[in-house]
Protein backbone atom coordinates (compact mmCIF):
# COMPACT_ATOMS: atom_id res chain seq x y z
CA UNK A 1 0.00 0.00 0.00
CA UNK A 2 2.83 2.71 -0.81
CA UNK A 3 1.05 4.18 -3.89
CA UNK A 4 -1.10 7.12 -1.95
CA UNK A 5 -3.47 6.68 -4.71
CA UNK A 6 -4.27 3.33 -3.10
CA UNK A 7 -5.19 4.54 0.25
CA UNK A 8 -8.16 4.70 2.14
CA UNK A 9 -9.59 7.55 3.71
CA UNK A 10 -10.94 8.48 6.94
CA UNK A 11 -14.00 10.53 7.26
CA UNK A 12 -11.39 13.20 8.96
CA UNK A 13 -9.43 13.38 6.15
CA UNK A 14 -9.94 16.96 4.95
CA UNK A 15 -9.12 17.95 8.56
CA UNK A 16 -6.29 16.25 9.17
CA UNK A 17 -5.01 18.22 6.14
CA UNK A 18 -6.53 21.57 6.97
CA UNK A 19 -4.93 21.31 10.60
CA UNK A 20 -1.16 20.55 8.93
CA UNK A 21 -1.03 16.60 9.51
CA UNK A 22 1.71 14.72 7.99
CA UNK A 23 -0.10 11.94 6.33
CA UNK A 24 1.64 8.46 5.89
CA UNK A 25 -0.14 5.24 5.20
CA UNK A 26 -1.54 2.74 8.11
CA UNK A 27 -3.17 -0.61 7.80
CA UNK A 28 -4.44 0.73 4.23
CA UNK A 29 -5.45 4.12 5.41
CA UNK A 30 -3.98 7.59 5.01
CA UNK A 31 -3.60 8.33 8.73
CA UNK A 32 -2.16 11.33 10.54
CA UNK A 33 1.29 10.57 12.13
CA UNK A 34 1.98 14.12 13.92
CA UNK A 35 0.73 17.64 13.78
CA UNK A 36 2.92 20.65 13.81
CA UNK A 37 3.06 20.89 17.93
CA UNK A 38 4.84 17.30 16.96
CA UNK A 39 5.00 13.81 18.88
CA UNK A 40 6.65 14.90 21.81
CA UNK A 41 4.61 18.15 22.77
CA UNK A 42 1.14 16.18 21.49
CA UNK A 43 2.48 13.12 24.11
CA UNK A 44 2.65 15.26 26.76
CA UNK A 45 0.04 17.22 26.24
CA UNK A 46 -2.48 13.63 26.24
CA UNK A 47 -1.11 13.19 29.69
CA UNK A 48 -1.67 16.62 30.66
CA UNK A 49 -5.21 17.41 29.29
CA UNK A 50 -6.66 16.04 26.46
CA UNK A 51 -5.52 14.27 23.29
CA UNK A 52 -7.65 13.52 19.90
CA UNK A 53 -7.22 11.03 18.30
CA UNK A 54 -8.67 9.36 14.70
CA UNK A 55 -9.14 6.12 15.26
CA UNK A 56 -11.54 5.57 12.52
CA UNK A 57 -9.51 2.94 10.42
CA UNK A 58 -10.70 0.30 12.88
CA UNK A 59 -13.19 -2.04 12.02
CA UNK A 60 -17.06 -2.12 14.11
CA UNK A 61 -19.35 -4.90 13.93
CA UNK A 62 -21.87 -6.34 15.99
CA UNK A 63 -23.11 -9.53 17.18
CA UNK A 64 -26.49 -9.97 16.89
CA UNK A 65 -28.98 -12.98 18.15
CA UNK A 66 -29.43 -14.88 21.15
CA UNK A 67 -26.79 -17.36 20.77
CA UNK A 68 -24.31 -13.79 19.88
CA UNK A 69 -22.49 -14.66 23.04
CA UNK A 70 -21.97 -18.19 23.07
CA UNK A 71 -20.73 -18.37 19.83
CA UNK A 72 -18.42 -15.47 20.31
CA UNK A 73 -17.14 -17.43 23.25
CA UNK A 74 -16.59 -20.02 21.44
CA UNK A 75 -13.39 -18.02 19.46
CA UNK A 76 -11.34 -16.95 22.01
CA UNK A 77 -10.27 -18.06 25.78
CA UNK A 78 -12.42 -15.38 27.19
CA UNK A 79 -15.58 -14.78 29.57
CA UNK A 80 -17.95 -13.72 27.23
CA UNK A 81 -21.58 -15.19 28.03
CA UNK A 82 -21.34 -13.59 31.78
CA UNK A 83 -20.55 -9.89 30.43
CA UNK A 84 -22.97 -8.07 31.90
CA UNK A 85 -25.05 -5.60 29.92
CA UNK A 86 -23.26 -1.83 29.38
CA UNK A 87 -19.71 -4.03 30.33
CA UNK A 88 -16.58 -4.14 27.98
CA UNK A 89 -14.07 -6.55 28.06
CA UNK A 90 -10.71 -7.32 25.96
CA UNK A 91 -10.82 -10.26 23.64
CA UNK A 92 -8.45 -12.21 22.09
CA UNK A 93 -9.38 -14.08 18.38
CA UNK A 94 -7.45 -17.60 17.99
CA UNK A 95 -5.95 -19.50 15.63
CA UNK A 96 -6.05 -23.54 15.94
CA UNK A 97 -2.63 -23.36 17.11
CA UNK A 98 -3.26 -20.96 20.28
CA UNK A 99 -1.98 -18.19 17.73
CA UNK A 100 -3.28 -14.61 18.28
CA UNK A 101 -5.40 -13.65 15.04
CA UNK A 102 -6.19 -10.10 16.63
CA UNK A 103 -6.82 -8.89 19.62
CA UNK A 104 -10.40 -6.88 20.45
CA UNK A 105 -13.03 -5.14 22.20
CA UNK A 106 -15.77 -5.76 22.83
CA UNK A 107 -19.19 -4.86 24.45
CA UNK A 108 -22.65 -6.60 25.85
CA UNK A 109 -25.42 -3.76 24.91
CA UNK A 110 -28.20 -6.23 25.52
CA UNK A 111 -29.52 -6.28 22.13
CA UNK A 112 -25.96 -7.03 20.71
CA UNK A 113 -22.17 -7.63 21.30
CA UNK A 114 -20.20 -4.38 19.85
CA UNK A 115 -16.70 -5.53 18.94
CA UNK A 116 -14.13 -3.14 17.88
CA UNK A 117 -10.96 -4.75 15.52
CA UNK A 118 -7.30 -3.75 14.44
CA UNK A 119 -7.59 -1.68 11.83
CA UNK A 120 -4.70 -4.17 9.21
CA UNK A 121 -6.97 -7.22 10.47
CA UNK A 122 -10.28 -5.90 10.05
CA UNK A 123 -11.11 -7.33 7.00
CA UNK A 124 -9.81 -11.25 7.73
CA UNK A 125 -10.87 -10.85 11.27
CA UNK A 126 -14.91 -10.38 10.13
CA UNK A 127 -14.06 -13.49 7.58
CA UNK A 128 -12.69 -15.64 10.33
CA UNK A 129 -15.85 -14.46 12.80
CA UNK A 130 -18.43 -14.97 9.76
CA UNK A 131 -17.06 -18.66 8.51
CA UNK A 132 -16.85 -19.62 11.91
CA UNK A 133 -20.07 -18.63 13.70
CA UNK A 134 -22.01 -16.81 10.89
CA UNK A 135 -24.32 -19.75 11.11
CA UNK A 136 -25.06 -19.22 14.66
CA UNK A 137 -25.62 -15.27 14.92
CA UNK A 138 -25.62 -12.16 12.22
CA UNK A 139 -22.55 -10.50 11.69
CA UNK A 140 -23.23 -7.41 11.09
CA UNK A 141 -20.10 -4.99 9.49
CA UNK A 142 -20.23 -0.93 10.57
CA UNK A 143 -18.14 0.58 7.87
CA UNK A 144 -19.99 3.43 7.74
CA UNK A 145 -18.81 4.80 11.22
CA UNK A 146 -16.45 6.41 12.17
CA UNK A 147 -14.14 6.34 15.70
CA UNK A 148 -12.78 8.79 18.15
CA UNK A 149 -10.73 8.38 20.83
CA UNK A 150 -10.57 11.29 23.41
CA UNK A 151 -7.76 10.35 25.76
CA UNK A 152 -6.18 12.32 29.38
CA UNK A 153 -7.34 13.76 32.38
CA UNK A 154 -9.00 16.29 31.39
CA UNK A 155 -10.90 14.30 28.39
CA UNK A 156 -13.96 13.99 31.08
CA UNK A 157 -14.33 17.98 31.30
CA UNK A 158 -14.31 18.60 27.61
CA UNK A 159 -16.69 15.23 26.61
CA UNK A 160 -19.46 15.92 29.30
CA UNK A 161 -19.55 19.24 28.21
CA UNK A 162 -20.93 18.32 24.48
CA UNK A 163 -22.75 14.89 26.00
CA UNK A 164 -23.46 15.36 29.86
CA UNK A 165 -23.90 12.10 31.14
CA UNK A 166 -20.46 10.60 29.98
CA UNK A 167 -19.29 11.57 33.47
CA UNK A 168 -20.81 8.75 35.25
CA UNK A 169 -19.63 5.84 32.62
CA UNK A 170 -16.54 3.99 34.68
CA UNK A 171 -13.34 2.06 33.16
CA UNK A 172 -14.38 -0.51 30.48
CA UNK A 173 -18.09 0.76 30.41
CA UNK A 174 -20.42 2.14 27.54
CA UNK A 175 -23.36 3.38 27.03
CA UNK A 176 -25.42 5.16 24.10
CA UNK A 177 -25.75 8.81 23.47
CA UNK A 178 -27.04 11.38 21.19
CA UNK A 179 -25.18 14.67 19.79
CA UNK A 180 -26.84 17.21 17.24
CA UNK A 181 -29.01 14.23 16.26
CA UNK A 182 -26.14 11.70 15.63
CA UNK A 183 -26.00 8.56 17.79
CA UNK A 184 -23.21 8.29 19.25
CA UNK A 185 -22.04 5.05 21.63
CA UNK A 186 -19.10 6.07 23.98
CA UNK A 187 -16.91 3.47 26.09
CA UNK A 188 -14.77 4.68 28.77
CA UNK A 189 -11.57 3.62 27.33
CA UNK A 190 -8.22 3.52 25.35
CA UNK A 191 -5.14 2.41 24.78
CA UNK A 192 -3.00 4.95 26.39
CA UNK A 193 -2.95 4.02 29.82
CA UNK A 194 -4.97 7.06 30.37
CA UNK A 195 -8.73 7.82 31.28
CA UNK A 196 -10.64 8.31 28.31
CA UNK A 197 -13.44 7.68 25.90
CA UNK A 198 -13.95 6.11 22.49
CA UNK A 199 -16.23 7.62 20.44
CA UNK A 200 -18.95 5.89 17.65
CA UNK A 201 -19.97 7.92 15.33
CA UNK A 202 -21.57 7.56 11.85
CA UNK A 203 -19.31 8.89 9.54
CA UNK A 204 -21.26 12.01 8.17
CA UNK A 205 -20.87 13.51 11.85
CA UNK A 206 -17.19 12.42 12.67
CA UNK A 207 -15.65 15.78 11.15
CA UNK A 208 -18.40 17.82 13.26
CA UNK A 209 -17.55 16.32 16.78
CA UNK A 210 -13.83 16.05 15.71
CA UNK A 211 -14.46 20.12 15.39
CA UNK A 212 -16.35 20.00 18.39
CA UNK A 213 -14.05 18.64 20.57
CA UNK A 214 -11.17 20.04 19.02
CA UNK A 215 -12.86 23.65 20.00
CA UNK A 216 -12.87 22.69 23.42
CA UNK A 217 -9.60 24.21 25.17
CA UNK A 218 -8.36 21.15 26.88
CA UNK A 219 -8.19 19.34 23.79
CA UNK A 220 -5.25 19.44 20.72
CA UNK A 221 -5.31 16.68 17.34
CA UNK A 222 -2.26 13.37 18.34
CA UNK A 223 -1.50 11.14 15.53
CA UNK A 224 -0.40 7.99 15.62
CA UNK A 225 3.31 8.90 16.87
CA UNK A 226 2.42 9.83 20.33
CA UNK A 227 -0.32 7.25 20.11
CA UNK A 228 2.52 4.40 20.17
CA UNK A 229 4.37 6.28 22.81
CA UNK A 230 1.75 6.40 25.23
CA UNK A 231 0.29 2.37 24.44
CA UNK A 232 4.16 1.61 24.82
CA UNK A 233 4.57 3.43 28.33
CA UNK A 234 1.19 2.16 29.35
CA UNK A 235 2.63 -1.23 28.58
CA UNK A 236 0.66 -2.06 26.02
CA UNK A 237 0.61 -4.73 23.08
CA UNK A 238 0.49 -3.46 19.68
CA UNK A 239 -0.72 -6.03 17.11
CA UNK A 240 1.61 -7.12 14.25
CA UNK A 241 4.43 -6.29 16.51
CA UNK A 242 4.31 -7.17 20.24
CA UNK A 243 1.43 -9.95 19.30
CA UNK A 244 0.76 -11.93 16.40
CA UNK A 245 -0.24 -15.66 14.45
CA UNK A 246 2.85 -17.61 16.76
CA UNK A 247 2.47 -15.66 19.62
CA UNK A 248 0.13 -17.31 22.31
CA UNK A 249 -1.83 -15.29 24.49
CA UNK A 250 0.60 -16.78 27.79
CA UNK A 251 4.00 -16.13 25.78
CA UNK A 252 2.43 -12.72 25.66
CA UNK A 253 1.80 -12.48 29.34
CA UNK A 254 -1.80 -12.20 28.70
CA UNK A 255 -3.11 -14.35 31.17
CA UNK A 256 -5.04 -11.67 32.80
CA UNK A 257 -7.50 -11.30 29.45
CA UNK A 258 -8.70 -15.32 30.25
CA UNK A 259 -10.78 -15.09 33.22
CA UNK A 260 -11.38 -18.53 35.62
CA UNK A 261 -14.60 -19.81 34.24
CA UNK A 262 -12.39 -20.68 30.66
CA UNK A 263 -9.11 -22.32 32.48
CA UNK A 264 -8.72 -25.79 33.27
CA UNK A 265 -11.40 -26.69 36.04
CA UNK A 266 -13.81 -23.72 35.41
CA UNK A 267 -17.59 -24.12 34.27
CA UNK A 268 -16.51 -23.72 30.71
CA UNK A 269 -13.31 -24.82 30.35
CA UNK A 270 -11.18 -25.19 26.76
CA UNK A 271 -13.60 -25.48 23.35
CA UNK A 272 -11.88 -22.09 21.92
CA UNK A 273 -9.21 -22.50 19.32
CA UNK A 274 -6.08 -23.83 20.36
CA UNK A 275 -7.06 -24.85 24.22
CA UNK A 276 -4.64 -27.43 24.32
CA UNK A 277 -1.92 -25.51 23.71
CA UNK A 278 -3.09 -22.37 25.84
CA UNK A 279 -4.12 -24.40 28.81
CA UNK A 280 -0.76 -26.30 29.04
CA UNK A 281 1.02 -23.25 29.37
CA UNK A 282 -1.63 -21.81 31.71
CA UNK A 283 -1.34 -24.68 34.15
CA UNK A 284 2.89 -25.55 33.65
CA UNK A 285 2.51 -28.66 32.06
CA UNK A 286 3.88 -26.88 28.75
CA UNK A 287 6.98 -25.06 29.09
CA UNK A 288 7.11 -21.69 27.05
CA UNK A 289 9.59 -21.16 24.80
CA UNK A 290 9.45 -17.10 25.55
CA UNK A 291 7.63 -14.42 27.24
CA UNK A 292 6.86 -11.02 26.67
CA UNK A 293 8.69 -8.50 29.43
CA UNK A 294 8.77 -4.75 29.44
CA UNK A 295 13.14 -4.12 29.50
CA UNK A 296 14.55 -0.54 31.01
CA UNK A 297 18.04 0.41 28.99
CA UNK A 298 20.30 1.51 31.96
CA UNK A 299 21.70 4.34 28.78
CA UNK A 300 20.27 7.05 27.32
CA UNK A 301 20.16 4.94 24.06
CA UNK A 302 16.62 3.98 22.53
CA UNK A 303 16.13 0.42 21.42
CA UNK A 304 13.88 0.18 18.92
CA UNK A 305 12.30 -3.09 17.50
CA UNK A 306 13.93 -6.22 16.01
CA UNK A 307 17.22 -5.54 18.10
CA UNK A 308 18.50 -8.80 19.53
CA UNK A 309 18.36 -9.21 23.12
CA UNK A 310 21.75 -11.39 24.44
CA UNK A 311 22.37 -12.95 28.06
CA UNK A 312 25.07 -11.03 29.64
CA UNK A 313 27.67 -14.67 28.58
CA UNK A 314 26.46 -13.42 24.99
CA UNK A 315 23.91 -15.97 24.12
CA UNK A 316 21.33 -14.73 22.00
CA UNK A 317 17.53 -14.84 24.08
CA UNK A 318 15.48 -13.16 22.43
CA UNK A 319 14.32 -9.98 20.45
CA UNK A 320 12.88 -6.56 21.23
CA UNK A 321 9.18 -5.80 19.59
CA UNK A 322 8.49 -2.11 20.48
CA UNK A 323 11.06 0.35 22.00
CA UNK A 324 11.74 4.03 22.17
CA UNK A 325 12.22 6.87 24.62
CA UNK A 326 9.52 7.05 26.54
CA UNK A 327 8.76 11.10 26.59
CA UNK A 328 7.33 10.68 29.90
CA UNK A 329 9.52 8.08 31.55
CA UNK A 330 12.03 9.99 30.56
CA UNK A 331 14.10 6.79 29.60
CA UNK A 332 14.31 4.21 27.11
CA UNK A 333 11.72 1.40 27.14
CA UNK A 334 10.93 -1.70 25.34
CA UNK A 335 9.23 -4.82 25.82
CA UNK A 336 10.17 -7.82 23.93
CA UNK A 337 10.60 -11.75 23.86
CA UNK A 338 13.31 -13.26 25.82
CA UNK A 339 13.73 -17.37 27.03
CA UNK A 340 12.34 -17.66 30.46
CA UNK A 341 14.86 -17.85 32.21
CA UNK A 342 15.75 -14.80 31.55
CA UNK A 343 12.29 -13.10 32.54
CA UNK A 344 12.51 -12.68 35.99
CA UNK A 345 12.46 -8.99 36.78
CA UNK A 346 15.64 -7.02 37.64
CA UNK A 347 17.52 -9.49 34.78
CA UNK A 348 20.18 -7.84 32.86
CA UNK A 349 20.47 -7.95 29.24
CA UNK A 350 22.00 -6.54 26.59
CA UNK A 351 20.88 -5.01 23.53
CA UNK A 352 22.57 -5.06 20.51
CA UNK A 353 22.66 -1.47 18.65
CA UNK A 354 24.47 -0.98 15.49
CA UNK A 355 27.00 -2.96 16.56
CA UNK A 356 27.10 -2.01 20.16
CA UNK A 357 26.08 -3.58 23.76
CA UNK A 358 23.72 -1.48 25.70
CA UNK A 359 22.72 -3.19 29.00
CA UNK A 360 18.96 -3.54 29.76
CA UNK A 361 16.69 -4.65 32.61
CA UNK A 362 13.88 -6.84 32.55
CA UNK A 363 10.82 -4.46 34.10
CA UNK A 364 7.60 -4.36 35.67
CA UNK A 365 5.09 -2.90 33.08
CA UNK A 366 3.37 -0.28 33.20
CA UNK A 367 6.46 1.60 32.34
CA UNK A 368 3.96 4.93 33.59
CA UNK A 369 1.16 4.33 35.93
CA UNK A 370 -2.69 3.97 34.69
CA UNK A 371 -4.49 6.39 35.83
CA UNK A 372 -8.33 5.15 34.28
CA UNK A 373 -11.09 5.94 35.84
CA UNK A 374 -12.65 3.28 38.29
CA UNK A 375 -15.49 5.10 40.03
Amino acid sequence: MSDATDLLQTPLHALHLELGARMVPFAGYSMPVQYPAGLMAEHHHTRAAAGLFDVSHMGQLTLVGPDAAAAFESLMPVDVIDLAVGKQRYGLLLNDEGGIIDDLMFVNRGEDLFVIVNGACKAGDIAHIQARIGSRCQVVPLPDRGLLALQGPQAVTALQRLVPGVERLVFMTGAAFTWQGADLFITRSGYTGEDGFEISVPGEHAEALARALLAEPEVKPVGLGARNSLRLEAGLCLYGNDIDTTTSPVEAALNWAMQKVRRTGGARAGGFPGAERVLAQLDGTQALPRKRVGLIALERVPVREHTVLQSADGQAIGEVTSGLLGPSADQPVAMGYVHPAHAALGTRLVAIVRGKPVPMEVSAMPFVPNRYHRG
